[in-house]
């Protein structure tokens, strides 16, 4: 198409047209740029959607690998011989409130809870507390739990002498079972200044439903 048809006679006239012309090339490279970065963003969206789905179900050796042992995350830390804990002097003058709490996984039919809301104990002092765990389904189920402690500082001092946090627990249809916790506050608790105002400790725990045969070996653990 001539550009005289326009009404562009001459050479200066020409100018305001191309200008126009790539504006409007412009603005197609924009909307394909656009909608590139709207469909950048949408393969994004939904591969961390599901890889936060996937996620779920790893969380737990990817839980045990990053925090055993540490205290990292509110992880409690275990590995305390019977003589550390005979040897313990408890601090009879820093009693501390320790609160259960319970969750399942979405993809797991259970009923899980703690049997007591709250035990009083003092640092360098072993506790005994319970949760019951029940198959609401009609087939056997196998689940396994992580735990967390908050406030997550207090990780490294809540030490587990026995729990059933990462080992499978295989429930037949309607089964129900108690699932003890035999723990202890490490007596350094009360001489770290970032403790000083730490009178609530809660201990938590999530079941996730397990393959049956899986193995998830814990270091330090016999």
């Amino acid at each position: 198409m001539s550009l005289w048809r326009f009404g562009c006679r001459g050479p200066g006239r020409w100018a305001p047209l191309l200008r126009c012309c790539l504006r409007g090339f412009g603005s197609q490279n924009k909307q394909q740029d656009w909608r590139t970065r709207n469909k950048t963003v949408l393969t994004y969206v939904t591969a961390a959607a599901v890889g936060m789905v996937g996620m779920s179900y790893a969380a737990v050796p990817l839980y045990r690998l990053y925090c055993q042992a540490t205290g990292l995350g509110g992880t409690a830390v275990a590995g305390h011989s019977s003589d550390q804990i005979e040897s313990m002097k408890p601090v009879t003058d820093r009693i501390i409130k320790i609160t259960f709490n319970a969750d399942v996984h979405a993809g797991l039919n259970w009923n899980f809870r703690p049997q007591q809301t709250e035990i009083y104990l003092v640092p360098g002092e072993t506790a005994l507390a319970f949760y019951k765990a029940k198959n609401s389904t009609d087939k056997p189920v196998i689940g396994i739990s992580t735990y967390n402690v908050i406030p997550y500082e207090a990780g490294q001092y809540f030490n587990k002498i026995q729990c059933f946090c990462f080992e499978e627990q295989r429930l037949n249809p309607h089964e129900e079972v108690d699932m003890p916790v035999f723990f202890f506050i490490d007596p350094e608790f009360a001489d770290d200044p970032k403790m000083a105002r730490v009178e609530n400790i809660m201990l938590s725990y999530t079941f996730f439903e397990a393959r049956e045969g899986d193995k998830l070996p814990l270091p330090g653990y016999k």
